[in-house]
């Protein structure tokens, strides 16, 4: 896959080079390209905002520049890609969008700066997309994190291709608890069934616990996630009990 991030700020990406993703783009599985598009404008001191028509506190992303460098994105590689626009007004990002995305060929970020974009700017975005309900300095740490979330997805980042899919929220549940050696310590024990051997029980156990977390630290997910008859008893049981 192919990212371009724009942005006025290209150390910060930096952080991509470690860990997984730096892995990822050595191996070739995964190439990030990372544009300062104040490069691209033509003013002497190299402006990139300016003050909004109709008056308004603080300044916006002018559309030159980002227009001109997707003009280079676009003609080095003219096939369709999705352009994500960082926006607190976006989309909630969540892990359904990650795996929707991971599937694409090529991802460009726009980063946001500033008091926010000129509307002309929206009009090159595939997609809006905001990670919560609040507002940061810029779109650079969120977009590392969905490229990051994302990459997951992608054949070949992780050293075992399942674990995305078993990751919180890829089920519609949070993750169950999980244990290594040793099998003791400090008075704290491992779950007898871990140790166990059998697969039934373990599977058994493992999904009572992802439905247990959940319906104790994010009841709200239990609404859309698809649950067996015997998912739903054993919540029946569990709201009893607490009852």
């Amino acid at each position: 896959m192919k990212i371009d991030v724009l942005t006025l700020f290209p150390k910060m990406f930096t952080a991509l080079d470690e860990s997984l993703l730096g892995k990822a783009q050595q191996k070739g599985i995964l190439k990030i390209d990372v544009c300062d598009f104040r490069k691209y404008s033509t003013d002497k001191h190299h402006h990139v905002d300016d003050t909004p028509y109709g008056g308004g506190a603080g300044m916006l992303l002018a559309p030159p520049p980002i227009y001109r460098a997707m003009d280079q994105i676009n003609q080095e590689d003219p096939n369709f890609k999705r352009v994500i626009l960082l926006d607190p007004a976006g989309q909630k990002f969540n892990q359904k969008v990650a795996q929707d995305l991971a599937q694409e060929q090529h991802l460009v970020f726009i980063c946001g700066h500033y008091e926010g974009f000129d509307a002309r700017i929206e009009k090159l975005a595939t997609d809006r997309l905001s990670i919560g309900d609040f507002v940061i300095t810029g779109g650079e740490m969120a977009s590392m994190l969905m490229i990051d979330a994302l990459a997951r997805f992608i054949p070949g980042v992780l050293g075992n291709e399942t674990s995305a899919y078993s990751d919180s929220f890829s089920a519609g549940l949070l993750e169950y608890p999980q244990y290594t050696r040793p099998a003791e310590y400090r008075g704290l024990k491992v779950p007898d069934v871990l140790l166990s051997g059998n697969h039934q029980k373990i599977a058994q156990w493992r999904r009572q616990e992802a439905l247990k977390k959940t319906y104790l630290q994010r009841p709200d997910l239990l609404q859309k996630a698809p649950l067996t008859e015997a998912d739903r008893q054993y919540l029946a049981q569990l709201l009893t009990e607490q009852n």
